[in-house]
Order: C-alpha cells, then sequence, then structure tokens
C-alpha cells in the first residue's frame, strides 16, 4: 500500500483530501506545519508528499528544500495558489515533481498521485539483474543466456557515462526496466528519473508535456507551466515508444541532444538543461527513416550506445528460469506458498513462440496460479490459461463456462465458509481486469471503459488485486 503524506495547514482540505485518499486505498499521514512534516518523513517509510506552499513558521520552500536534502528520491507535489505560480514553477525547478493550482479537479490530482507514485517507484525500486528465483525481487531482469549476458554487460558498461541509449526491441521484451537498471547504476542515480511514453500522451499534449509552455501560449495557458524535460534538470528523462514522436516533435529533441536547451511553447528564451535521453522502440527505424517519419539525424544522435533486446523465442533456455521466477514472484505477491511446476508444463512453455515475449509469459503465470489450488502448476493448467485443447476440459464448449464450471466445482468442494464468495468473485475480479488490461495494451483509461468502471474506481481495483507487473506500462490517454 502506498503511504502518502499531506502537508497543509488548512485543516478542512487536509482532513477532506485524507479521506479521499484512503478510500482511493492509500495510506495517508497528514501535518499542519512543514516542521511536523519532516517529523514525519524522517521517521515513516513515505512514497509521497502533496506539500502546499503558503505554511506557519517554516514555508513551503523551506520545507521542500530539507525533505529533498532528507529523501532526495521521494516525490513531492506543490500545492499552491493562483498568485503564487511563480514560486511553484521555482520548487519545480528544484526538484519537485510536480504542482497544481488551488482549486483542483479531484480528478486531475488523482491522476497527478498516481503519476508521482509511478516515478516513486521506478526511481526507488532496484531492478535486479540476473536474478534467479529464490532471490525474489519485485523487479527484474533474468535470464542466463548469452544474449543476456551480453546485454548485463553493455548495461554495466553504459551506465556510468552520459551516452545517449537507444534500446529497442519487440513489445514485451523489458525495454522499460533496461531503461531503469542504466538510470540506477549510473551517476544521476540521485537525481529525477522521469518517464514520458510517446505514444499515451495524445500529440497535442505531448510538446506541452515534454517542454512547458509560457502564459498565453494557446487557449486555456492561463500561467507558465514547466515541463517535464526542465523538472528532469541534471537526470534522466526515458522517452518510451520514441519511435511514434511526431516528426515536428523530433526537431525539438534533436535541439535538446546537440544544444543541451529547450524552448517553451510559446516562449523565446533558450533555457539551458542537462538530463540524459534514454530512448526505447520497437519500431523499425530504418524503414521509419526511409519513409520520412523519423529523422536520421535525431537517430544518429540517439544510438550512441544500441542494446538490442532478443525476443523470448530466441533464448529459450530462459523460459524455465524466468517461469520459476515468475511464480515466486505472484505467489509472494499473493501471499500463498510457490506451488511449482510440472516439468510437462515447462515443456509446453519452451515449445510456445510467445509473440508477447515475457510479458505474454508473467500473464500466463499469474493467471494459472489465479485458479490453483496448492498443486504444482500441470501442462492442462497451463493449456486451459491458454485457451489450448485439453482432455480435461470438454472443447466444444467455445463460451469458457465448463472451465468456469470446473474450477468453481473444485472450489466449492474443497472450501468452505463465509468468505467463500468474496474470494471466488475477488479472484474472477482480478483475472477480468487482467485480460481487461491485456486486451487495451496496459492503458488504464481504456480498460476502465472497456469494463465500465471509472478511472479512480479501476485504479483502486489495481491496487487491491497487486496488478503492477509488465502489462501496466503505458501510461493513460
Amino acid at each position: 500500500m502506498n503511504s502518502i503524506l499531506i502537508i497543509d495547514d488548512d485543516d478542512q482540505l487536509r482532513n477532506s483530501f485524507k479521506k479521499l485518499l484512503a478510500e482511493e486505498g492509500y495510506k495517508v499521514e497528514s501535518a499542519a506545519s512543514g516542521e511536523a512534516g519532516l517529523n514525519i518523513v524522517k521517521n515513516e517509510s513515505l512514497d509521497l508528499v502533496i506539500l502546499d506552499i503558503r505554511l506557519p513558521g517554516m514555508n513551503g520552500i523551506e520545507t521542500f528544500k530539507k525533505i529533498h536534502g532528507i529523501e532526495p528520491k521521494l516525490p513531492v507535489i506543490i500545492m499552491t495558489a493562483y498568485g503564487t505560480t511563480e514560486t511553484a514553477i521555482e520548487t519545480t525547478k528544484l526538484g519537485a515533481f510536480d504542482y497544481i493550482l488551488k482549486p483542483f479537479d479531484i480528478p486531475d490530482m488523482l491522476e497527478l498521485i498516481r503519476l508521482a507514485l509511478n516515478a516513486s517507484r521506478f526511481m526507488r525500486s532496484p531492478v535486479g539483474i540476473d536474478t534467479i528465483p529464490e532471490e525474489f525481487s519485485r523487479d527484474a531482469i533474468v535470464g542466463r543466456s548469452t544474449e543476456m549476458q551480453e546485454i548485463y554487460k553493455a548495461i554495466g558498461r553504459v551506465s556510468p557515462t552520459d551516452a545517449s541509449v537507444l534500446i529497442r526491441g519487440e513489445s514485451g521484451t523489458g525495454k522499460e526496466l533496461v531503461a531503469r537498471a542504466i538510470y540506477q547504476h549510473s551517476l544521476r542515480a540521485e537525481k529525477p528519473f522521469l518517464v514520458i511514453n510517446c505514444v499515451a500522451i495524445p500529440e497535442t499534449l505531448l510538446e506541452s508535456e515534454l517542454f512547458g509552455y509560457e502564459k498565453g501560449a494557446f487557449t486555456g495557458a492561463t500561467h507558465r507551466r514547466v515541463g517535464k524535460i526542465e523538472q528532469a534538470h541534471e537526470g534522466t528523462v526515458f522517452l518510451d515508444e520514441i519511435g511514434d514522436m511526431p516528426i515536428n516533435l523530433q526537431a525539438k529533441i534533436l535541439r535538446l541532444l546537440q544544444e543541451k536547451s529547450i524552448e517553451r511553447l510559446g516562449g523565446r528564451e533558450k533555457i539551458g538543461t542537462d538530463v540524459r535521453i534514454i530512448a526505447a522502440t520497437n519500431r523499425d527505424l530504418e524503414e521509419a527513416i526511409s519513409a520520412g517519419r523519423f529523422r536520421e539525424d535525431l537517430y544518429c544522435r540517439l544510438k550512441v550506445v544500441t542494446i538490442w533486446l532478443p525476443p523470448l523465442r530466441e533464448r529459450q533456455s530462459d523460459i524455465p528460469v524466468l517461469a520459476d521466477y515468475f511464480l515466486s514472484r505472484f505467489s509472494a505477491e499473493k501471499g500463498i506458498s510457490n506451488p511449482g511446476i510440472t516439468g510437462e508444463a515447462k515443456a509446453i512453455f519452451s515449445k510456445h513462440p510467445w509473440p508477447g515475449n515475457v510479458r505474454e509469459l508473467a500473464n500466463t503465470i499469474q493467471k494459472a496460479l489465479i485458479f490453483n489450488r496448492g498443486a504444482p502448476l500441470s501442462s492442462e493448467e497451463i493449456a486451459q490459461v491458454k485457451n489450448e485443447k485439453s482432455h480435461t476440459v470438454d472443447s466444444t464448449d467455445d463460451n469458457g463456462d465448463a472451465l468456469l464450471r470446473q474450477w468453481l466445482r473444485k472450489e466449492l468442494a474443497t472450501r468452505s465458509g463465509e468468505n467463500l464468495f468474496d474470494s471466488c468473485m475477488d479472484s474472477i475480479a482480478s483475472l477480468m481486469i487482467s485480460e481487461a488490461l491485456n486486451i487495451c495494451e496496459g492503458n488504464r483509461s481504456r480498460a476502465a471503459k472497456l469494463l465500465g468502471l471509472s478511472r479512480p474506481t479501476m485504479h483502486s481495483k489495481i491496487e487491491k488485486y497487486r496488478l503492477k507487473f509488465e502489462t501496466l506500462v503505458k501510461e493513460d490517454n
């Protein structure tokens, strides 16, 4: 459960906010002054601080600087009234995650909190490398093949440098994990790490998200806003799916790489900024260059170092190791004993082409665990999860009722008690949400719409069922 600290001297706002966030599934602490908030930061494990600028005694800027000195990777969202926007901008330049103006819309604040908590996890959760199943790690790059050994070497060589890195590979191969590993082993590891998904953010918003804007730059631009690149000064920016970046914005990224400067939307002032760029794509950039969709000069600037991630079908010797790792990981997250996996089931894994790569393998094991009753995962269970024919199921039942009825009969026969209904419904709900996220390629907003849920409800259920695996890699539109 994520832990959030609210520092605001407005009792009514603080208490209402605390209640709202608690209902969203967060653990919430609160303080009415900067001094009280600092004591909580020193003594509690926090994932996010929401800080008002105007406080009695120690003001918000002083409080932020002290928080940043204690926990430099702890994201801080600044709350401010219209009259102190410039102060909030300056605080953001000093390292605050973002700021929001009072009064704010609750959905906007909840979305900003979600993004900040993601950033907190990216910066503070270490990525394990060459992890073995017994050494459980929340996020890990797993594999012992020759191909993966070369990737580990490349991460080790490029991390201490400031070279731009281009990570290439099919969807689901783990490009974001490699980017985070490079950041965490770099000389910028104590500075910000911000992720921009070039596909998930609409083209009309991507430029202002990256570079910020000046007051009056467009209708609705009532104040100056600092962009993500400026916020990440001295840190690292990960441009995911850069192969889909609009051609007009590619010129601005090229200028950033060449001149170490940007211009806010609607502005003329060059703003110096020092960021390291890591980019990733599953696109054929050479074909995109030929078609005029990607700038060749930007491509040359990005690929100072290129890391290719092989598809899972090209490193089959890693599949059993990955299967054991995901069994350990998901069993621990569900709070159950690791049931293990039979040799026949591993044989199915090894023969499958895995078009969705590591992500597909992870999802398959998680779904199998949801319906598993403690025995080692069998070939029949894996076949059922992958919608393949199995002799234990009437394959003429195309609507899947036989699978569900078979599982329910097993539950009713082996379990009893007042929590049985809720437990079964939770398993089904978890599977529905997982499948909706897979269909929507990890986009939570689209998945929520598909299921007929509100976005806050969707986010709370993701937290409840611990659906924080590789599927959730795309930001919401």
